[in-house]
């Protein structure tokens, strides 16, 4: 049985670094080296978050709150005004936001075939705690 955090870290946390990389890039002008040392990953990983060949289990840039807490957060990451607390609180909003959207659902039930996405109540609602 898959925990759903389990689960977070396999479908949503290398979406979620590759929006990050793909806005301090992009919008901030910053290289790949120095995204990878805001992330605290390498920086191959960021090469393969920007040529798309990791970090593509979920399309976040569909869902407009999710994508304005990524732009949110890699504004503040290039503004160097992100504590580590702050940083880890802001990646557990998005994964709370997207376990109670039910982004996290069908790739739950791939990775476990147990699970039952109908009877699921775990990520519903407000009752989501992440730390």
């Amino acid at each position: 049985m898959l925990l759903p955090c389990e689960v977070a870290v396999k479908s949503l946390l290398p979406p979620t670094r590759a929006a990050i990389a793909k806005e301090l890039i992009t919008r901030h002008g910053f290289k790949q080296v120095e995204v990878a040392k805001l992330l605290g990953i390498s920086q191959p990983a960021i090469s393969l978050y920007n040529r798309k060949m990791r970090g593509k289990a979920l399309d976040l840039e569909m869902d407009e709150e999710i994508k304005t807490l990524i732009v949110n957060m890699a504004d503040a990451l290039a503004e160097n005004r992100l504590s580590q607390k702050s940083f880890i609180s802001r990646f557990c909003e998005i994964c709370k936001l997207a376990r109670a959207k039910k982004l996290l659902c069908n790739m739950h039930k791939s990775l476990d075939p147990t699970f039952n996405i109908e009877k699921c109540e775990i990520c519903k609602g407000e009752g989501i705690r992440c730390l």
